[in-house]
């Protein structure tokens, strides 16, 4: 569980980044977990953009990312989901 300091932490260096999975109609499914653990073990922190015709709501689709690859939701803001995983051989990120 990530404390408050962290999360704003995390939040600062995941401003500049894009966002590099979209979540679509078909919603979450276990293809696009397997792949953002992929990209969370080699980066630590990603966002993930929700569009518009997603059916799901974005508190739903956080909580089935976060439970499916074991990672923390740092930040919803508007269509983006923040993501952090501690890596287990790429540990790059320092957390205060």
């Amino acid at each position: 569980m990530l404390t408050g300091k962290q999360k704003r932490y995390l939040r600062s260096l995941a401003h500049h980044e894009k966002p590099i999975f979209q979540v679509g109609k078909t919603g979450v499914n276990d293809n696009m977990i397997v792949q953002i653990g992929e990209a969370l073990e080699k980066r630590e922190l990603l966002k993930v953009s929700i569009l518009q015709n997603c059916l799901e709501d974005k508190h739903t689709v956080a909580e089935k990312l976060s439970e499916g690859i074991d990672a923390e939701v740092v930040q919803i803001i508007g269509n983006n989901i923040v993501l952090y995983k501690e890596s287990t051989e790429n540990k790059q990120i320092q957390l205060p």
